[in-house]
């Protein structure tokens, strides 16, 4: 109760994540004088927006920010005790995220093609799988017991579970590099996701009594949220580097390895009405947090199928493109999309943490009204 709240590690995930934004924000520097003395630069094409030779290999920056963070949380006693208990798990997710973030690199430098690249994102997925981080059950709200009147578990078999695995980590890697297209977009809207379940993750730390078992989720979503926020002032409008696929894959296979990491570990034995949203918040946040990412991929994939085109062939039909057009600035673009993204992640976490779901309905209803006024609306006149 409040003793247990008192425990939680809560400074230690702050200091761990801290030490992700430092790690990412120094290295960033010699990591773009590789980039370009190694080629990897994005030269600007035809769909792009930025109109100077940008160097890539960010993401290298703040995969080594992740593992700095990692690394720090293991010389914390408090945080020992996530990978004493789940030491495969988060080995694992930092295995995945290496690979990944290889494949992202040499696709940066010498442009691989689209299923060499889904390739790598495959075999990330199973080796998520192969170190246990992977989906088990849902909880759905009907066919409840006695001991569970809130509803049910629906378990699932190996096959759908593996399967679901890796459809989520695949769509949330290719979601996080579709969004990828205006200066700082991928690394705030990583951050506010890493952010967003975090925050849940934590809350479910609390929920389970200060169980170290849970803590991975929460390590992993602090270690990125810091990493992002390291690379941040290094990528916002105008950017002197990009995180590339190395860093945009590396946000998706993280988010989806901590949202996974939170499943099912709240247990449904004496559920009541009042945990049947924290049963169903890694479902709702992990939709929420992705909301934005996922729907410009969907749009993207059934407007260019509707061509006759390749989903992955290129275009400059994103969201972000969208909202240029209207008029919006790029610095403006990005900031209403981090809008977007805060409203629905944190309001989802807010709906699975808050015992009043009403008041955080209206809340977001309030946050979204602001949303939709200011995206509609592409600037004010500056007075004469």
């Amino acid at each position: 109760m409040a003793a247990t709240t008192l425990v939680l590690p809560i400074r230690e995930f702050l200091l761990s994540g801290l030490t992700a934004t430092v790690v990412t924000f120094l290295l960033v520097g010699p990591v773009r004088v590789l980039a370009l003395r190694l080629g990897a630069v994005a030269w600007p094409r035809k769909r792009d927006v930025h109109v100077m030779p940008t160097p890539r290999w960010g993401g290298l920056a703040m995969l080594a920010g992740v593992l700095a963070g990692v690394a720090m949380a293991y010389q914390l006693p408090a945080l020992r005790l996530a990978f004493d208990n789940n030491a495969s798990e988060v080995g694992g997710v930092l295995l995945a995220a290496l690979l990944l973030s290889a494949v992202g690199a040499l696709d940066d430098r010498y442009d691989l093609d689209a299923l060499t690249k889904l390739a790598g994102q495959t075999t990330a997925a199973g080796i998520l799988v192969i170190f246990g981080v992977q989906w088990t059950v849902f909880f759905v709200p009907w066919g409840g017991s006695d001991s569970t009147e809130s509803g049910s578990l629906l378990v699932l078999g190996q096959e759908q579970g593996v399967l679901l695995t890796v459809l989520l980590t695949v769509a949330l890697v290719n979601a996080m590099n579709f969004v990828d297209g205006l200066d700082g977009l991928a690394a705030g809207v990583g951050m506010i996701a890493a952010a967003a379940v975090g925050l849940f993750a934590i809350g479910l730390v609390g929920r389970v009594g200060n169980d170290p078992s849970v803590y991975s989720p929460a390590l992993i979503a602090a270690v990125l949220a810091g990493a992002c926020l390291g690379f941040l002032p290094h990528n916002f409008n105008p950017a002197r580097i990009f995180m590339g696929d190395s860093g945009s894959m590396l946000i998706g296979v993280l988010l989806a390895a901590a949202t996974t990491s939170a499943s099912g570990k709240i247990s449904i034995i004496g559920a009541d009405g009042k945990d049947v949203l924290a049963l169903f918040a890694p479902l709702i946040v992990l939709a929420a947090v992705v909301f934005v990412p996922l729907l410009d991929l969907l749009m993207a994939v059934v407007r260019r199928t509707r061509k006759g085109l390749s989903p992955f062939a290129p275009d400059k039909m994103h969201l972000h493109h969208r909202l240029l057009e209207i008029g919006h600035s790029q610095r403006r673009a990005v900031l209403l999309i981090y809008l977007w993204a805060g409203v629905l992640a944190f309001g989802a976490v807010a709906l699975a943490l808050i015992d009043d779901p009403f008041i955080v309905l209206w809340a977001v209803g309030i946050g979204l009204l602001v949303a939709v006024l200011a995206s509609a609306i592409p600037r004010v006149r500056a007075p004469r």
